[in-house]
């Protein structure tokens, strides 16, 4: 066979688009909400946590890429408040504040599920083994500028805008290696896993998952960074 008999079936654009699903998906049910993202991707040539609310996470295995994803002030908010009463809290128990810990514990926890979602949905359709960092979350005042901990080739970075069920902003950036992958024979992809199976196997209290997602000291995050 030539190289014409092994199609490209998944590249760059089909990373960010399984990403951008699974951002609509988990946030979608998180706020039982309508998550919405812009049909027109810009191509960027570096990544960047940006004011009010910036969270990234690594990834590494089948391929290496960095995920950050930048929240306003009020995109943070709606969605906080909105996860928060769909679990059954008081709307005078929320936090009144984009900049209290427990916004940044709740948009950790969440970030963690959105990449945790991707991360799933991908090693199985492509049948390769992708693990990920713990989110960081940071309330910020100035840009900071990222960039992924590992020597990429051929560096492709994607921005996307997102909007809340109250049309609300926030942004999703993707830098990965310029990646394709191609099918050399037919497979069937693996079955998702039982979400009650995986919760009675790996499943904390809400409040543990999502301090441990949460927002570090933010000087010694910055300081690691090399800021």
């Amino acid at each position: 066979m030539n190289k014409a008999d092994y199609p490209v079936v998944f590249g760059t654009e089909d990373l960010l688009l399984g990403l951008c699903n699974s951002v609509t998906s988990v946030l979608g049910k998180a706020t039982q909400g309508d998550i919405r993202f812009s049909g027109m991707v810009q191509k960027i040539t570096k990544t960047c946590l940006k004011p009010d609310i910036g969270c990234f996470v690594l990834f590494d295995g089948g391929f290496s890429g960095l995920v950050v994803m930048n929240f306003s002030a009020h995109a943070a908010m709606e969605i906080y408040e909105r996860y928060m009463v769909s679990m059954g809290m008081s709307r005078a128990e929320l936090a009144a504040s984009y900049t209290s810990d427990e916004v940044s514990n709740v948009m950790g926890e969440l970030m963690n599920q959105i990449v945790g979602n991707f991360t799933g949905k991908v090693g199985r359709e492509l049948q390769i083994d992708i693990t990920q960092n713990q989110p960081k979350m940071l309330v910020l005042n100035k840009q900071v500028i990222l960039s992924v901990d590992t020597k990429l080739d051929h560096p492709e970075s994607r921005r996307v805008t997102f909007y809340t069920a109250h049309n609300n902003v926030f942004y999703l950036e993707l830098a990965v290696d310029r990646t394709e992958f191609i099918k050399l024979v037919d497979f069937e992809p693996n079955e998702a896993p039982d979400p009650d199976e995986l919760l009675e196997q790996n499943g904390a209290p809400f409040g543990a998952t999502a301090q441990a997602g949460g927002s570090d000291d933010p000087d010694e995050l910055l300081k690691s960074l090399g800021m």
